[in-house]
């Protein structure tokens, strides 16, 4: 019986075993694929026979072969055809120009910084040299070129030509008015130079010093060429520095013109002290120009003009109390005089002065009242002296009244004679 037993599993053995060979594929005739394991069976009689018990389940294993199925995933191999990576070429499509934001169409803006920078130019060198007061309206049609050029759209080359032709349009509008412009400037500039240099003249400063005078009339000069040159820039510049030549000495010319004042009224003797001393500084003054030093001699020359007018000031206010007194005096004796009465219309309109000189010298304003003072005085004078010779015409009336009285008391004395003689 077990001999029968153990045939039976011999035949199994064998049978599972040719199952497998047909089962590899192509390679039934290789015995290394899968050695067969076998384990010893005890029988009961406990005689170990090899029996193939289990391995019946590895060969289960041998079904991972399926894995060599694995070979189906050669499907990745499709990729290797060479026609399907041209499907990335899809990109190029943004080349279509009908998309502005696409980097493939380029678009070049030398053209419009040149456009800009020409207006930006022509419009900053009309304003410099004032072209919008001038010819505001044509400004104003210039203006709106170049806004309209500063909103157009630059997204295509052909929006940027045509921003850039209306910049230049901007641009030749701006220079049509500057070139209309420069003459009236120019003009304007030496309007300026010579109403500053005849205020020198008649000054009387170029007595005193003809060779400032000189080379402010230089500088002027030189200004002149310059803007007939075509060098606006340079000529503006020569302009302003001649004008502001002229303003510096026209500050001397004041300076002399005042001391000239304080001389000739005589108001030295009322501040004698502060007119020396603006003396000394005037002197500094002069020293500090002569030495090229112009700026902090026109500085100073600020502060001596102050130091003068203080001193004329000064002589206004102790002159304005002088003639004060004077004319309440010469008030005080036509009242007396009784010109108030007997030359109304001469006492009242200097009253009125007199009054005006008060009102003036009570705001300080010692100048007017001393001249107003001054008037009043000579007013009350003549209304003493009309007075004095309408009392003096009365008199003689009077007295040749009287004369004319006796004489025909003197008349009348001889009829009586004459009467009574002849009645005799």
């Amino acid at each position: 019986m077990k001999k029968k037993i153990l045939t039976v599993n011999i035949l199994l053995v064998l049978f599972l075993l040719i199952i497998s060979c047909k089962s590899s594929p192509g390679k039934a005739s290789d015995k290394k694929t899968e050695p067969v394991q076998t384990t010893e069976v005890v029988s009961e009689n406990n005689t170990a026979t090899a029996v193939p018990s289990t391995p019946a389940t590895p060969v289960t294993p041998s079904t991972p072969a399926t894995p060599a199925t694995p070979s189906t995933p050669a499907a990745p191999t499709t990729p290797s055809t060479p026609t399907t990576p041209s499907t990335p070429a899809t990109p190029s499509t943004p080349a279509t120009p009908s998309i502005p934001a696409t980097p493939s169409t380029p678009v070049s803006t030398e053209i419009l910084a040149a456009a800009m920078s020409k207006a930006d130019a022509a419009r900053k060198r009309a304003v410099d040299f004032g072209c919008p007061d001038y010819f505001p309206s044509e400004w104003d049609a210039a203006d709106s070129l170049y806004a309209v050029a500063a909103n157009m759209p630059k997204t295509t080359q052909s929006d940027v030509q045509q921003a850039a032709a209306m910049y230049d349009n901007s641009a030749d509008a701006y220079d049509d008015i500057f070139r209309k412009t420069i003459p009236l400037y120019a003009q304007a500039r030496e309007d300026e130079i010579m109403d500053a240099r005849e205020k020198l003249i008649n000054a009387g400063f170029k007595d005193y010093f003809p060779d400032y005078l000189k080379e402010a009339d230089d500088k002027a000069l030189l200004a002149q060429n310059l803007f007939e040159a075509g060098d606006y820039y340079n000529a503006r510049d020569a302009a302003a520095d001649a004008l502001n030549e002229y303003e510096n000495l026209y500050t001397g010319a004041e300076i002399l013109l005042v001391r000239r004042e304080i001389i000739e009224r005589d108001f030295v003797k009322y501040d004698a002290d502060n007119f020396e001393k603006a003396d000394e500084a005037a002197s500094a003054v002069n020293d500090d120009y002569k030495a090229g030093k112009k700026e902090i001699a026109s500085a100073n020359a600020k502060d001596v003009l102050r130091r003068y007018n203080n001193v004329l000031a000064n002589g206004w206010k102790a002159y304005a109390g002088e003639k004060r007194a004077s004319a309440v005096s010469e008030r005080e004796q036509a009242l007396t005089e009784k010109a108030n009465i007997a030359s109304r219309d001469l006492f009242s309109e200097a009253d009125g002065i007199f009054n005006q000189a008060g009102q003036s010298f009570t705001s300080q304003n010692y100048k007017n009242a001393a001249l107003s003072y001054t008037d009043s005085e000579e007013r009350f004078i003549l209304s003493r002296l009309d007075t004095e010779e309408r009392r003096q015409r009365a008199l003689d009336i009077i007295k040749l009244a009287e004369e004319k009285i006796e004489e025909s008391n003197e008349t009348a004395i001889d009829a009586e004679r004459i009467i009574e003689g002849g009645t005799r």
